[in-house]
């Protein structure tokens, strides 16, 4: 018998009861073994190098799973698409049933490339391969998982206080600023933290839906200071990625909600994508469109422990992206932030008679100031948005450092171990 037929291998799983369906594995794997469908997400055994790059970067935990199969009876994709629990672990009977005469000790993956893990070889540019899976040594004790799949209380009820529009009304861009209150029932956040809404009702299968991620808008203290309550940013969808028509279940129910409606949350979910709080810390926020939430919240615990008199210096810089001005969330809040606290860079892509002007094109004309900040170890950065434009912006901040002669595989290598540069795309 060939030993291939026999082989038995740890095949990597996802738990689709705990995933929040946030994408940042399929985002970080480096040999393009995860994917997904409007369900779940799933490991192509076949790909798979056990590199365990995704691991930590997880906020759930639903990606450390593991299943000792034959190498020929692995899971498909096919099957993992449809699955709503993991399938039990199979007892060495069963093991052995399924391929007599096989060594039932787990065959050791291969290492990956390395390339991958210290860019020594000549190589594609994978702007994943930066991104820190650690929160900066400063940051406050993130509280994650405490409602959900496998918790003791499956979801919190919120009651929904406030639902605003915070983009221009008639235009197809349609975003809302939407408060969740929780009562009496604890539900501490950090900011860069994001919770799970679980719509209500079923999918086209009949089966209940899945929980949408969306990220905190509002500073550790409450959206009003003192109160248990956050906010959230988010963007009606009409359309997908190829401009079809869809409506996503998730954020036309969050748009559509009323003062008074209760809401099913899980988490807080995210132990990474965190701010520093040492003295003179630095912040460099670059994001579009909801992806400002996190920089919202950033921004405004900075401001309030100014306003207090508890923070001593640090730099505030944002760059900022949308189609148009209309269509950028809290445009007017933004200006409203004093000058001298925060240096605020918009790039609009859509404006009538203007050239196209992306985040990464500000970026480098600020080039002698993120140089600056690039050098100086209390400076953390940190992006959010759309999936595309994080290799962009990861480009611009070598570009920024080779031209001000820093070797930037020796400041990426620190930037990831330090938890300073933090990416968080879709």
């Amino acid at each position: 018998m060939d030993m291939a037929e026999i082989q038995v291998i740890k095949q990597h799983l996802i738990d689709p009861e705990i995933c929040i369906r946030c994408n940042t594995c399929e985002a970080t794997c480096p040999v393009g073994a995860i994917t997904h469908d409007s369900r779940n997400y799933v490991v192509d055994a076949d790909k798979c190098n056990l590199c365990m790059a995704c691991i930590s970067p997880c906020p759930t935990g639903s990606i450390d799973n593991w299943r000792a199969m034959p190498k020929l009876r692995a899971y498909s994709i096919e099957e993992q698409l449809t699955w709503d629990a993991l399938p039990e672990e199979l007892s060495p009977e069963q093991l052995a049933d399924l391929a007599p005469g096989a060594d039932l000790q787990t065959a050791a993956p291969e290492p990956p490339a390395a390339s991958l893990l210290s860019g020594t070889v000549e190589e594609a540019f994978s702007s994943a391969r930066y991104g820190a899976t650690v929160p900066p040594w400063s940051a406050a004790h993130a509280y994650t998982n405490l409602y959900g799949a496998k918790s003791a209380q499956k979801t919190i009820t919120a009651t929904v206080t406030g639902n605003v529009r915070v983009t221009e009304v008639g235009r197809e861009y349609d975003t809302h600023h939407i408060v969740l209150d929780f009562g009496t029932t604890p539900f501490p956040v950090l900011e860069g933290q994001s919770i799970g809404i679980v719509p209500p009702g079923t999918d086209a299968s009949g089966r209940p839906h899945h929980a949408r991620q969306y990220s905190i808008a509002s500073a550790r203290n409450g959206e009003r200071p003192g109160y248990n309550n956050l906010s959230l940013t988010i963007k009606r969808v009409l359309q997908d990625h190829d401009g079809n028509p869809v409506r996503g279940v998730g954020s036309n129910y969050m748009c559509d909600l009323k003062v008074g409606d209760k809401v099913e949350v899980i988490g807080p979910f995210g132990a990474s994508f965190l701010m520093p709080n040492h003295p003179r810390s630095n912040i460099v926020m670059i994001c579009t469109g909801t992806g400002s939430a996190p920089m919202r919240a950033m921004t405004e615990w900075r401001r309030r422990l100014r306003k207090a008199g508890k923070f001593d210096g640090g730099k505030l810089m944002l760059f900022f992206g949308a189609r148009t001005q209309e269509e950028l969330p809290y445009f007017g809040p933004l200006q409203k932030l004093p000058k001298d606290f925060i240096d605020i860079n918009l790039a609009f892509s859509r404006t009538p008679g203007q050239p196209k002007r992306y985040v990464q094109d500000l970026m480098r004309e600020r080039a002698a100031d993120l140089a600056a900040l690039l050098a100086s170890p209390d400076t953390y950065f940190y992006v959010c948005g759309l999936k595309s434009m994080e290799e962009g912006v990861v480009l611009a901040l070598r570009e920024v450092a080779q031209q001000a002669g820093l070797h930037w595989e020796t400041l990426a290598e620190g930037l990831k171990r330090n938890g300073r540069l933090h990416l968080e795309t879709y």
